[in-house]
């Protein structure tokens, strides 16, 4: 594959005579060396030659920049005045640059004040300023390559009120394991964190927003004085470490509407399942309706909060029993 030629931009350095041999000769060389054509007057003119055309026509005329070299020689000379105010014309005729070098202690024209300039406070080493002249000449930026956004902004969530998209995917990975693991009981943090970092949620933000949703009561934090993390700044979050946690009935409320697409049919044949068909456990009421037992557990959790049912006792992981079912379950199953 043929390299794509770089054209070379050619630049007018305006100076004071007095500033030639102590900076700008040396200056001009290292342009020329980056592939810069450097117009300064002692190597462009010969006897003969007509001062306004060669300086004003060729050198600023055919310039994609100009360097105003500032110094306490230069501020007051006519010439180098001329020279600044042939650029302006230049730069609004055709969008030249105006790049002031200021080397001395001097007082820059108001009419570049505005212009970002570049200092110059040691003559004999300046490879910087050098290297930020010859970037802006070739108008390139050391700004890095944008990349793409971590992996679980770009996954698609459904917006949780009041909680930002890292916690939707905290609450959305923890309810997933919940269902998978078919019970209420304590989900492991180590596994939740692994999860998020496999799309490029840092820890700090992992156990940042596992505080939050601690706070906003979706989680239940079981914290344990020196478990994880060990980091001080990740101690704060979680004041003092959280070896596991579990979700809530609240948290799983708003995993459940917003993640399980037939969420409201499910909590309608639950219902329809304890009044018509007199079931009194999760385990049947699951197989019956071929659905996650967790999901069957939660929705039982909900009834019982509302005095609907009562749960008397938890079987481990298996199942949950309920007695005293509310005569008003059946008005809701009417109403819905």
């Amino acid at each position: 594959m043929e390299q794509e030629e770089i054209e070379t931009p050619k630049v007018f350095v305006s100076h004071a005579s007095e500033d030639k041999d102590r900076f700008v000769i040396a200056f001009a060389e290292k342009l020329l060396g980056n592939g810069i054509d450097a117009w300064v007057d002692k190597w462009e003119m010969h006897p003969g030659d007509k001062l306004i055309d060669k300086i004003f026509e060729i050198g600023i005329g055919g310039a994609q920049a100009v360097l105003i070299v500032l110094s306490r020689n230069s501020v007051e000379k006519p010439w180098v005045k001329e020279e600044l105010d042939a650029s302006f014309v230049e730069r609004i005729k055709k969008g030249t640059k105006i790049i002031p070098i200021v080397l001395d202690d001097c007082i820059v024209p108001i009419a570049l004040q505005s212009t970002l300039y570049v200092g110059i406070a040691d003559l004999n080493n300046y490879d910087m300023e050098l290297k930020s002249i010859i970037n802006a000449i070739y108008e390139h930026s050391e700004k890095p390559f944008l990349g793409s956004p971590p992996a679980y902004i770009r996954t698609a969530l459904e917006k949780v009120s009041g909680l930002k998209k890292i916690d939707c995917l905290l609450l959305k990975l923890a309810g997933d394991k919940a269902i998978e693991n078919g019970h209420r009981f304590e989900i492991r943090t180590e596994e939740m964190l692994n999860k998020a970092m496999s799309q490029d949620v840092s820890r700090y933000n992992f156990y940042e927003s596992l505080a939050v949703l601690g706070d906003k009561r979706y989680f239940k934090l079981n914290r344990v004085f020196g478990g994880e993390p060990h980091e001080p700044e990740l101690k704060s979050l979680t004041r003092g470490g959280v070896p596991d946690f579990s979700i809530t009935i609240h948290g799983f409320e708003q995993y459940a509407k917003a993640y399980i697409p037939n969420y409201t049919s499910v909590v309608r044949d639950v219902r329809l399942q304890i009044v018509n068909y007199k079931k009194s456990d999760s385990a049947s009421i699951a197989s019956a309706l071929d659905v996650p037992l967790r999901l069957v557990d939660h929705v039982l959790d909900r009834l019982d909060q509302r005095g609907l049912i009562k749960i008397i006792r938890e079987f481990g992981p298996e199942t949950t029993s309920f007695m005293n079912v509310s005569p008003e379950l059946r008005r809701l199953l009417e109403d819905f």
